[in-house]
Formats: C-alpha cells, sequence, structure tokens
C-alpha cells in the first residue's frame, strides 16, 4: 500500500540490538532489541514495509520502516472490573457516615 507525503505514518526501527543492550539491565531484557515506533508526517511517497523519512509533531526528522498509515491509539485501561464501581459509593459512606455530603 502506497503512504502519501503529508500522510500521518507509523515507522518502527531497531535502536538497539540484544548485543549492544547495556550489561545492568535484567537478563530477560538484555535477549531482546530495545525497539521504537514512532507517528509523524511522511516526507515523500512510500510503500508499507519500505524505509521512510517523517517529521515527528515537535519537528523532529526521524527514519525507519513504514509499517502503518493514518494509526490508530490501540491502547486501553483493560476490561471492566465490577468492584471499582462500589469504590466511591464505598468511601463516601466511610468518610461521611452513609450521609454522602
Amino acid at each position: 500500500m502506497l503512504a502519501k507525503k503529508g500522510d500521518w505514518v507509523m515507522i518502527y526501527n531497531i535502536v538497539l540490538e540484544p548485543k549492544d543492550r547495556a550489561p545492568q539491565i535484567p537478563e530477560d531484557t538484555k535477549k531482546v532489541p530495545l525497539e521504537m515506533w514512532i507517528k509523524g508526517f511522511l516526507l515523500e511517497d512510500t510503500e508499507v514495509g519500505e524505509m521512510a523519512d517523517i517529521e515527528t509533531i515537535v519537528g523532529r526528522k526521524v527514519s525507519g520502516k513504514l509499517i502503518e498509515i493514518h494509526p490508530n491509539h490501540k491502547h486501553n485501561y483493560g476490561n471492566h472490573v465490577p468492584e471499582i464501581l462500589q469504590i466511591g459509593k464505598t468511601l463516601k459512606e466511610l468518610l461521611f457516615d452513609g450521609e454522602g455530603k
């Protein structure tokens, strides 16, 4: 898929290979590369999967493998936890003797 100059995109890059990681980091961390994902505006037409140059929202120019065009936010705060709904109610009862004032 072709991304056009000016598109909001995400690039990927390996910052450090496992052999280049700091010696004091945990063993499980040393086994994997330090990776980066950055969003920005594409500086020239590029196919997904190819190397691309972007300019971030703050003006920084970065190169990496183009992995997504118009990326969405994919994070969330996890599954619904029913107990959390009762916290405010319970605190009001404890703090204000059930008056809620």
